[in-house]
């Protein structure tokens, strides 16, 4: 085996153990932060879809159980109900192709959601545990962008998007699937269309697998023009 095939192999074992992994934890207090980050973007997704489409955004709350809403007036309806989970699904993508990224440190980058983070609490979070989780997560963020290795930090933004990417399958599964008379993003479409709930959940699970397909086809490029351990020293 090639010095190349064997880092792919070993990559795509690795994510394949990290999803193993994330499906066996989904609901302990291991993924707990990582999951409200997930559902923030969610959120976020639609506001940023409201605002694209002409509207504007009144206030996203979160819940501690991992709930959350995007309260919005205007915009087009249909493209704002669709955005939360392709949303958090593009969010993941994006997070993966900059962990690659060879100009942007992956420290620059974790700062730079850190900042994003605390800029979106601050302006449109209106709920206490939000506004309380928002502020410790983005300064999480800042404090792993400061204080630890570039190494760790790309671990950390790698896992971000893969947990980003892979939660538009699990949670989908678990709200709009398994329990379709849930008040969710795709129930509100289902009233909109007529078209029923479930359609629209695995619509959206196929277009994460294929998605999901693609990044892994990706990763498995790059892996021929990146490593993921050294780092040159710093300035």
């Amino acid at each position: 085996m090639s010095p190349l095939t064997k880092k792919r192999v070993t990559f795509l074992a690795g994510f394949l153990l990290y999803f193993i992994l994330l499906w066996t934890l989904w609901d302990t207090v291991v993924i707990y932060p990582v999951k409200l980050f997930v559902v923030l973007l969610h959120e976020v997704s639609h506001a940023m879809a409201a605002m694209a489409t002409g509207g504007s955004v009144e206030r996203i709350v979160l819940n501690a159980n991992q709930g959350g809403a995007a309260y919005t007036v205007g915009g087009i309806p249909f493209v704002i109900l669709s955005a939360g989970y392709l949303g958090s699904l593009l969010w993941g993508v994006l997070f993966v192709m900059l962990g690659f990224s060879r100009w942007l440190r992956p420290r620059w980058i974790i700062a730079g959601v850190g900042l994003f983070v605390l800029l979106v609490t601050l302006s449109v979070v209106r709920s206490p545990f939000g506004l309380f989780f928002g502020l410790t997560f983005g300064g999480a963020l800042l404090a792993s962008a400061k204080y630890l290795s570039q190494r760790l930090n790309r671990i950390l933004l790698l896992g971000l998007g893969l947990t980003s990417t892979l939660y538009a399958i699990l949670d989908i599964k678990s709200d709009i699937i398994a329990r379709p008379e849930l008040r969710s993003d795709a129930a509100m479409l289902a009233e909109m269309t007529g078209i029923p709930t479930v359609f629209w959940g695995f619509m959206w699970i196929a277009i994460a697998l294929l998605v999901s397909a693609w990044l892994l086809r990706w990763v498995a490029r790059k892996m021929d023009q990146f490593e993921l351990d050294p780092d040159p020293p710093e300035a």
